[in-house]
């Protein structure tokens, strides 16, 4: 009788996924859990100012500085830190030093939401 396939279990090595590209405001999708994505994205300076109406977004900072400007205020996400942007509200992300953070959302949300343009990316690029 042959030997069963043995089965490779790998955790994600986000120091790894990250020497995999240097653009910035790119997502690059890294695991799917149910219908939510985990995304890895380098940015740095200012995005543009949209809301997501039918889902909340959680931002994750492994590495710099990131402020979410909000219309009324702002809040400041250091390394080890998360905030959730929740459904419908306008935000604006921003990095004076380049960020590298998780994104975890459903799948196929546009980056960008309720407002296309140039920084919108691609949707499901894996890494």
């Amino acid at each position: 009788m042959a030997d069963a396939p043995t089965k490779s279990y790998q955790p994600i090595n986000f120091v790894q996924k990250y020497g995999l590209f240097d653009e910035q405001w790119q997502p690059k999708v890294v695991a799917e859990l149910n219908d939510y994505q985990f995304k890895l994205v380098r940015i740095e300076g200012d995005f543009v100012w949209h809301q997501h109406p039918d889902t909340d977004e959680a931002f994750i900072v492994l590495e710099g500085e990131l402020r979410i400007d909000f219309r009324d205020g702002s809040v400041t996400v250091k390394p080890g830190e998360m905030f959730v942007v929740k459904q419908g509200v306008e935000h604006k992300p921003y990095a004076a030093a380049e960020v590298k953070m998780m994104l975890i959302e459903p799948r196929g949300v546009p980056n960008t939401g309720s407002a296309p343009g140039e920084r919108t990316a691609a949707n499901d690029v894996w890494i």
